[in-house]
C-alpha cells in the first residue's frame, strides 16, 4: 500500500491554494461574463501603439494575477513568461531579484468552455511597493521590444484580474 503522508502544513498549503484559485477562476469568468452582456458597440479604435501601463502594486500580503488566455496562444504566452523570469533574474534592481524569487506561474490542465486557459501567478510573498505589471518588466528589461511585446500581451489575454490577499492564519506554525 501507497502512503500519502504529507506534512499537515503542506496538506493546508495547497488546499487553501487550490480554494484561492478557483474562487479566483469563478470570479474572473463572472467578470468576463459581465463584461462581455454589458459591452455596448464602440467606434474602431486608432491603431495600437505601446502605451505606458498602469502600475499594479500590491496591497496585501500574497498576490494572485489571474491570466484568462486565449486556447491557440498559450505557446505565445508561455514565451512571454520566460522572458518575464529572464528579466526578472537579470535585473541589477534587487526588488525585481526579491519579485522572482516569490513568483509562481501555475497554469489550469482544463480549457474553459469558451476555448481559454487560465494561468495564474502566485505571489507569495509580496515585494512591498513593487510594481508586478508584466508589460511594465519586459519593456524594463527589453526596451527595444516594446511594442512587440504589447502587441504579444494583446494577442495573447481575453482577460486579467488582480487580487490581494491578507494573512489571516498560518497552520503550518
Amino acid at each position: 500500500m501507497l502512503s500519502t503522508w504529507m506534512p499537515r502544513a503542506a496538506g493546508w498549503r495547497r488546499i487553501v491554494v487550490g480554494l484561492a484559485l478557483t474562487l479566483a477562476a469563478l470570479a474572473v469568468s463572472v467578470g468576463v461574463a459581465q463584461a462581455q452582456t454589458a459591452a455596448a458597440p464602440q467606434a474602431p479604435a486608432a491603431p495600437a501603439q505601446a502605451a505606458p501601463p498602469a502600475t499594479r502594486v500590491f496591497t496585501g500580503d500574497v498576490g494572485l494575477i489571474v491570466n484568462i488566455v486565449k486556447g491557440d496562444k498559450t505557446a505565445e504566452f508561455e514565451g512571454l513568461v520566460a522572458k518575464l523570469k529572464d528579466v526578472l533574474t537579470k535585473s541589477d534592481k534587487p526588488e525585481r531579484k526579491a519579485q522572482a524569487a516569490g513568483w509562481r506561474v501555475l497554469k489550469s490542465p482544463e480549457v474553459r468552455t469558451d476555448g481559454t486557459v487560465v494561468y495564474a501567478f502566485l505571489i507569495d510573498p509580496v515585494v512591498k511597493d513593487a510594481d508586478y505589471t508584466m508589460s511594465k518588466i519586459l519593456y524594463e528589461g527589453l526596451p527595444t521590444e516594446t511594442q512587440a511585446i504589447y502587441d504579444s500581451i494583446k494577442n495573447c489575454l481575453a482577460g486579467v484580474q488582480y487580487l490581494n490577499y491578507q494573512l489571516v492564519g498560518n497552520f503550518g506554525k
